[in-house]
């Protein structure tokens, strides 16, 4: 029976549901204002659709390899290099873990408080922080008790929680042409050329500080790579999956802009950069807050009713985005760290970490990983910074990790074009001139932007902040050498 295939539709939707998420608008909108608007216009031409083509050249040839990345970069780079550069995108996964077991908590109390209540929390005298740092590490914990035990229907709550971020942006749409076209075109952000090309934040005013921002932009197209192995469940591919990739560039990149200039519509930026209680950790639930509130003064409600329509929008957000964040965070305990334990070399594991339970979970990797992430939030949260400067690490954190993977994943990819002994039943760039210039622009577009966000940290003296900021990927690049060199000290070279 022939299996049906993927068509151009469907795809471009797969390529939109795995892509774009609706938190990144509201980040961006606090980091940038509408002069976010171009840097993701220019990632998504110039990182997320040549990206999208390396990926679907790589998972064409390699489409029976069970090791993902790896398996991509191990003909390129050799296994070693393939091994590090695949840990440090583990890392990557680490880094969410620490950074999502404590924003999970803000939708939590949004849902009901109505608005985030976690930076007044306290228990036995702790600050607000080391409280959530507490939660965060109980969460973990609890998490992973569940995941060995096999428990991975829960992940399903991430599906319906999926559909209530698809219905905030319907939302956003509805309700800002609502109130722009009551207040007779006026955004609450007033509209001018310059607001697109010069930002208000005084954190991003430099050349070099405005660049960096371009990381955001790179962490917003990510993840693309997983759908790299289903080339050949998509009909006709040659012609449907670039026609898709274009579609879907095309696509999110005006869902982002669009986007952030809505959050505009009802939100003032000086406003919002002068709220305290305003952080990139409750920043989605702060403007869907003010989103209701505007609708319900545009509808003649009282302040008190007005208020309480707010509270429900950033209830309906805090709801969505909790689920989303529990589903996703038990699917992405243990199905990134299986499939690298298993598609890796075997020397390089112990036989206790590639075990298998009866639920097909690596017991032992799951609880070893746990305990390194809820290592990482105590020492982050107890590192005396408050909650703004908290979610501003964590997000730096999860930016960097997330995209230095790529830094192998395109320089593999023309010494991958290289290779005489690959079947290659798609084929985008044509010649190798064209292989180069490209994987050379994303190449300078992602190392520069990574460099730009340590960098100004380092100059300004906020060592704490670069620290962490880069500790991910040096500890996993660190912690991948020395297994890589006990296995081959104890194996001899890995073959």
């Amino acid at each position: 029976m022939n299996q049906k295939k993927i068509g151009l539709g469907a795809l471009v939707m797969m390529m939109f549901t795995t892509i774009f998420g609706f938190a990144n608008g509201p980040v961006a909108f606090m980091q940038m204002g509408y002069a976010a608007i171009i840097w993701y216009i220019l990632g998504a031409f110039f990182f997320f659709l040549p990206t999208s083509m390396m990926y679907a050249e790589f998972g064409s040839s390699f489409n029976e390899a069970k090791g993902g990345i790896y398996s991509w970069m191990e003909r390129s780079l050799g296994k070693k290099t393939a091994f590090i550069a695949t840990f440090i995108g583990l890392a990557a996964w680490v880094v969410w873990m620490i950074s999502i077991s404590q924003k999970v908590w803000i939708p939590f109390s949004t849902v009901f408080a109505g608005h985030d209540t976690t930076q007044s929390w306290s228990f036995l005298g702790l600050t607000s922080t080391q409280t959530v740092g507490l939660l965060a590490a109980l969460f973990v914990l609890v998490v992973a008790l569940f995941v060995t035990k096999g428990v991975d229907s829960i992940s399903k709550i991430s599906s319906l929680g999926g559909m209530f971020v698809m219905a905030l942006n319907v939302i956003l749409l509805v309700v800002s042409v609502v109130v722009v076209i009551a207040n007779h075109g006026q955004f609450a952000e007033p509209i001018h050329a310059k607001s697109f090309i010069v930002p208000q934040n005084p954190a991003f005013q430099s050349p070099m500080q405005m660049i960096s921002f371009a990381l955001y932009a790179v962490f917003a197209y990510a993840g693309l790579e997983q759908m790299g192995g289903l080339m050949t469940d998509i009909k006709d591919p040659e012609k449907t999956y670039p026609k898709a990739a274009l579609i879907a560039t095309t696509v999110i990149g005006i869902g982002y802009a669009a986007s952030i200039l809505l959050w505009g519509a009802t939100t003032n930026w000086l406003k919002l950069a002068n709220m305290p209680a305003a952080n990139l950790g409750n920043i989605t639930y702060v403007l869907m807050h003010n989103l209701g509130f505007s609708l319900g003064h545009t509808l003649g409600l009282s302040a008190t009713s007005a208020t309480i329509l707010g509270q429900w929008f950033a209830r309906f957000a805090g709801l969505g985005m909790f689920m989303a964040y529990v589903g996703s965070f038990f699917v992405l305990t243990y199905s990134p760290l299986k499939s690298f334990i298993l598609g890796s070399p075997k020397e390089i594991w112990p036989s206790s970490v590639r075990r298998l339970n009866k639920a097909g979970v690596p017991t032992v990797a799951v609880w070893l990983q746990a305990l390194l992430v809820v290592t990482f939030v105590l020492a982050i949260s107890f590192g005396g910074q408050n909650a703004k400067q908290l979610y501003l690490i964590l997000t730096n954190m999860g930016n960097v990790s997330s995209t230095l993977p790529y830094v192998f994943l395109v320089a593999a990819f023309p010494i991958f074009k290289k290779l005489t002994d690959v079947k290659r039943p798609f084929v985008f760039f044509k010649t190798m001139r064209a292989t180069w210039l490209v994987s050379a622009i994303v190449e300078l577009l992602i190392v520069t932007s990574m460099v730009m966000t340590v960098l100004p940290l380092i100059i300004n003296g906020d060592y704490f902040n670069a620290f962490w900021t880069i500790i991910g990927p040096v500890f996993f690049a660190l912690l991948a050498w020395a297994l890589y060199a006990h296995a081959e000290h104890k194996h001899g070279k890995l073959q």
